[in-house]
């Protein structure tokens, strides 16, 4: 959730594009909604949303395009969707349900991601894997103060009727390059994330709906009887 890399396998989405994703979940989901000022940009339009937005769901589909290969004239790009919801601080939900299902869960302590084909479920510990990650933006941000101690944050020139906002990690260490985030009319749009690979993900939501009345029961997660539980 670019929210990243190439998903693995068949269309899996593998740990360290959860990183990506959810570094930039967490700050963009301190951005959504109402009428903007006339010379609104998308720092303000994320500031609205910290303040403003405390949960929300919402459907999305993302495209991971990879760099082109030796002996390769065009790059490989995959598609998948699903639904998104996500209640502050620190936990969100992605259900991704084409072309395969897989889910992933942050409940404040524990990052799970389940994938129903291998019936197999990871669980990291929450806090070692999110850090400077896309959901990290949209999901557990809360004030522009907070968010600037990891990422270096300013507004980006509008375009494709969208307000950007452009969020680069303080750390270098990590894959993740760069995430803009995009709003239209004060609501969350869309996410764009590079990493050090050349990897770019692209996040469209749909239906958004902020401020969805949601419950911290909602994000626990009990993996499936049966499923084999991995911890890295």
């Amino acid at each position: 959730m670019m929210f990243g890399p190439e998903p693995c396998g068949r269309g899996r989405v593998p740990i360290h594009m959860i990183k990506k994703l959810f570094t930039t979940v967490t700050t963009v989901t301190a951005l959504t909604f109402t009428t903007l000022p006339a010379q609104a940009d998308g720092l303000k339009d994320l500031e609205t949303f910290l303040s403003e937005v405390g949960s929300a769901q919402a459907g999305f589909t993302q495209v991971v395009t990879s760099p082109v290969r030796n002996g390769e004239t065009v790059a490989r790009r995959k598609t998948s969707s699903g639904r998104f919801e996500f209640l502050r601080p620190n936990r969100f939900r992605f259900e991704y349900t084409k072309p395969f299902e897989q889910t992933i869960v942050a409940d404040g302590q524990t990052l799970w991601l389940y994938d129903v084909d291998l019936n197999q479920v990871t669980a990291r510990k929450q806090q070692e894997v999110l850090g400077s990650t896309p959901a990290a933006l949209i999901a557990a941000g809360t004030d522009l103060r907070a968010l600037s101690e990891v990422f270096e944050l300013k507004a980006a020139p509008a375009a494709e009727g969208l307000e950007w906002l452009e969020a680069r990690p303080r750390n270098k260490d990590g894959q993740l390059q760069s995430v803009r985030v995009g709003f239209r009319q004060g609501q969350l749009a869309a996410l764009e994330i590079a990493d050090s690979l050349g990897q770019r993900s692209v996040l469209t939501f749909n239906q958004w709906q902020d401020n969805a009345p949601m419950k911290a029961e909602r994000f626990r997660f009990q993996p499936p009887v049966g499923a084999d539980v991995i911890r890295p």
